[in-house]
């Protein structure tokens, strides 16, 4: 095998990379708005993250997870890519391995996926419904001290394994300057 040596000027040290990490933004997309999406941006731009990761959940998961009737995933991812061609950052992933597994998958197994195949640190960008649904579940204990936890604004009830884990979570408005999330005003992703 052939080698590729490379001069470089004695003293010479790589650029440090200015971004790192991937902030993901785990939901069903079913009520997510055009503005949500683009706080979720303006957190990774801010807080210089690598890449966003936008991963929409199968019907199957959501319905095991909340009992919610949600739309297709296809009409959901639709929607996002919609929405991400309007964008002008490329560092925007639309995540469909749930989509291609067309079944329930449980958070272990997609956390598992996206931590070996994007860079780390890992953040987690959940709404307070889906951080409280995390943190009922066996595993979070473990999961937590692997990632960090942004939500999109404080719960109104907190579940105890996020008040035990406060250190390791944070609002999205606290850790990027991002004006505070207005309710449920907006349109959805496409527009509607």
């Amino acid at each position: 095998m052939r080698r590729n040596n490379i001069q470089v000027p004695y003293g010479y040290e790589p650029p440090v990379k200015e971004r790192k990490g991937t902030l993901i933004f785990y939901d069903a997309f079913e009520r997510t708005t055009a503005e949500d999406l683009e706080r979720a941006a303006t957190v990774a731009r801010q807080k210089a993250f690598e890449r966003l990761v936008l991963y929409p959940l199968h019907e199957e998961t959501v319905r095991r997870m909340t009992k919610d009737a949600v739309r297709s995933f296809y009409k959901r991812e639709d929607e996002l890519h919609d929405w991400k061609r309007g964008q002008d950052n490329a560092d925007i992933s639309i995540e469909g391995w749930e989509g291609k597994r067309k079944k329930y998958t449980p958070i272990d197994s997609a956390l598992r996926y996206l931590t070996e195949k994007y860079p780390s640190p890992y953040f987690l960008y959940l709404t307070p419904e889906m951080g409280n649904q995390f943190a009922s579940f066996s595993s979070f204990e473990e999961w937590i001290v692997k990632i960090r936890l942004l939500l999109t604004e404080e719960p109104k009830a907190l579940h105890p394994r996020l008040e035990k884990y406060r250190h390791r979570w944070g609002l999205a408005s606290e850790e990027a300057k991002v004006p505070p999330q207005n309710g449920t005003e907006g349109t959805s992703p496409s527009g509607e």
